[in-house]
């Protein structure tokens, strides 16, 4: 396998065209693709890469899974888009479904990404006649206004303020700064299980369980971001099982789609009859289509015993980058297959690049700190071909920087 591509080739000149023609929001991305099977993907000249980003967390079956392929032409065939004035079968099997997963009666609300799914819940807290909202430094919930009000990264926030809400940041993982925080004031407190974009960041045991203490006591509603943690990442269908924690309110994406966009906030208890007619409303939110995939991707990871082999494989990945201990990396974190490689210097962004060149590609989500997510279904072989690889482009590194460690 090989990263490295011909400046003048076709890589380059589907670059080319993508700056011509797409907004700059993004810088423009690393490498052009136009091909993936399971945990594999090509680029425009044909070279294969070993995908350990899985689309930030979305592909939870790989690329073309047939499973998720089958779904989407029998249901596009039938019946496509009939927007939110009708009713389609996939979706209220959906919502069936999730509320099944989750173990208790509730209502969904369906969206089509997780931003948008964190809109609905803001949307949520504000018809509780509460003004405060309280959520984490370092958290990410999205990109849209309300989403953006409550992500707790700064550099986001800054160029687009004033922002909705009252919303008040505390410091992630830590409980006694949460129960000063909320209050009968406060409609509602959203945290993720686990930080994933602020670089794969585990609060300590008992956190969620003393986040769902403070909120009761206060009648506030605990929301529960399990956009990158939920539909199986973690060895779970919901990372907060591990902890016995019931939020009021769960959001998901990501994953549920196998790669198509969805979004379902998933409410419990009073918060499920608080969006009444007229409050809120998504002209794809629900289409069947997509819905027909999300059934698909749930089918697969029951019936392939994907919680258990996630479990498995992240347990292969942490042993296998651990031991023997490489210099520069300095702890593993994370749970299933969402971990955080942390490194000893921020050389992450040299650590990506160098990936790359040897055909893996990986995620440079803080300045010391790789992520990695690949598909569920990623199988011993491709563990260890990474593994080997990640090693091997840690050293590339390490010899370009010898005081790195």
């Amino acid at each position: 396998m090989s990263g490295g591509a011909d400046p003048g080739g076709a890589n380059a000149a589907l670059t080319r065209r993508w700056r011509g023609a797409l907004m700059d929001n993004f810088g423009t991305p690393r490498l052009p693709l136009v091909q993936g099977r399971g945990t594999w993907v090509r680029d425009a000249e044909g070279r294969e890469y070993l995908d350990f980003v899985g689309g930030i967390a979305v592909n939870a079956l790989g690329h073309a899974h047939p499973a998720v392929v089958r779904a989407v032409g029998e249901q596009i065939a039938s019946l496509g888009h009939v927007s939110n004035l009708f009713i389609a079968e996939p979706t209220v099997r959906l919502a069936e479904r999730l509320l099944r997963l989750a173990g208790r009666e509730g209502r969904v609300y369906f969206s089509n990404s997780g931003a948008e799914a964190n809109e609905a819940a803001f949307k949520i807290g504000r018809l509780t006649g509460r003004p405060h909202l309280v959520a984490a430094t370092g958290g990410f919930h999205g990109r849209t206004m309300g989403a953006l009000a409550l992500t707790g990264q700064e550099a986001k926030r800054r160029p687009f303020r004033p922002l909705p809400g009252d919303v008040t940041h505390v410091p992630y993982g830590d409980a006694d700064a949460l129960r000063a925080a909320v209050g009968t004031r406060t409609a509602l407190a959203v945290l993720e299980p686990v930080q994933g974009e602020n670089g794969v960041i585990v609060p300590p045991p008992g956190y969620l369980r003393a986040a769902r203490e403070i909120t009761a006591a206060s009648g506030t509603l605990l929301v529960l971001d399990e956009i990158q943690t939920g539909v199986g990442r973690t060895g779970r269908w919901f990372a907060a099982e591990a902890e016995g924690v019931e939020a009021d309110v769960v959001t998901l994406a990501k994953g549920l789609g196998g790669g198509l966009p969805i979004g379902a906030t998933l409410a419990f208890g009073a918060a499920a009859a608080l969006l009444t007619p007229g409050t809120h409303g998504s002209t794809f939110g629900g289409n069947p289509v997509v819905c027909a995939a999300a059934l698909a991707v749930l089918d697969t990871i029951e019936e392939a015993g994907l919680l258990e082999a996630v479990t498995r494989a992240g347990e292969r990945l942490r042993r296998g980058l651990r031991l023997p201990a490489h210099p520069l990396v300095r702890e593993i974190r994370g749970a299933g297959l969402l971990l955080g490689v942390v490194l000893g210097d921020e050389v992450a962004a040299r650590v990506q690049r160098a990936a790359q060149d040897r055909g893996l590609l990986v995620n440079a989500v803080a300045p010391d700190v790789i992520r990695l997510a690949p598909p569920l279904t990623v199988t011993d072989g491709e563990v260890d071909v990474f593994v080997d690889g990640l090693r091997a482009a840690l050293s590339d590194v390490l010899e370009e920087t010898p005081t790195a460690a």
